[in-house]
C-alpha cells in the first residue's frame, strides 16, 4: 500500500533514514539534536510510532534488525527502501515547490477579533508581541550558534526568522494603531457594517 501524500513527519522520518538505519528513539534524539524540533512536532513519541506504523505498512520502510542490550527494551531499527526514496524525493519535490492552504489558529482567531473591544485587543497583541519577541530572540540565537555550519542546513531556522520578524514588526503597527485609535471599532459601527454588506 503506498502512500499518496507525506505530513512533515512522515517526510522527515525518511530523510533520517536515508541518512542511516535508526529506531525511534534515535530518529527522535537526530531531530531534536540538529534542531529540526522547530519544524517537525516530534513531542509526543506516540505520533512517531503511529507515523513509523504508516510508512511500514506503505513500503516505505523495513526493519533492518531488531536488538536488545541490559541497559535498553528491545529496539527495532529501521531503513529506508527504494519506494521510500521514492517517495522521498517526491513529497520534497511537491512540499518545497507547491505552496498549500493551510489553516493555523492565529488568522482564524484574527477573524474573529471584533468581537473584542479596542482596548483588549491592545493588551491581547501586546502579550503575543513580547512572546514573538522572545521566540525572534531564540532563533537569532540558533542562527548565531550555528555560523559555521553550511547555510543550507539552517535554512527552516532563516525562514522561521523571517517569518516571525515579519509577525513581529506586523503585531507593533497594528498596536501602535490601537493605541492611537488609528483602529477602533464598536458594535454599533460593525452592525452598521453588517447591513451593507447585507444589502451588497
Amino acid at each position: 500500500m503506498a502512500l499518496d501524500r507525506g505530513s512533515p513527519l512522515s517526510l522527515t522520518v525518511l530523510a533520517l533514514l536515508r541518512y542511516q538505519p535508526l529506531h525511534p528513539y534515535g530518529i527522535q534524539r537526530l531531530l531534536k539534536q540538529w534542531g529540526k524540533d522547530l519544524v517537525v512536532n516530534v513531542g509526543q513519541r506516540a505520533g512517531l510510532y503511529r507515523t513509523i506504523d504508516r510508512l511500514l505498512e506503505g513500503g516505505l520502510i523495513r526493519v533492518r534488525e531488531t536488538g536488545r542490550d541490559q541497559q535498553y527494551p528491545e529496539r527495532t531499527v529501521y531503513e529506508l527502501t527504494t519506494e521510500g526514496e521514492a517517495a522521498l524525493r517526491k513529497w520534497l519535490d511537491e512540499m518545497l515547490s507547491t505552496p498549500k492552504q493551510e489553516f493555523p489558529q492565529f488568522p482564524a482567531a484574527l477573524a474573529n477579533a471584533l468581537l473584542l473591544a479596542p482596548e483588549e485587543l491592545a493588551e491581547i497583541f501586546e502579550r503575543r508581541e513580547q512572546a514573538v519577541a522572545q521566540t525572534l530572540a531564540g532563533l537569532d540565537a540558533a542562527l548565531a550558534a550555528e555560523a559555521g555550519l553550511p547555510r543550507v542546513t539552517m535554512l527552516e531556522v532563516e525562514y522561521l526568522r523571517e517569518m516571525t520578524a515579519a509577525e513581529d514588526r506586523w503585531l507593533r503597527a497594528v498596536i501602535e494603531d490601537l493605541r492611537a485609535g488609528r483602529l477602533t471599532w464598536s458594535l454599533e459601527s460593525l452592525e452598521g457594517a453588517a447591513g451593507v454588506w447585507e444589502a451588497s
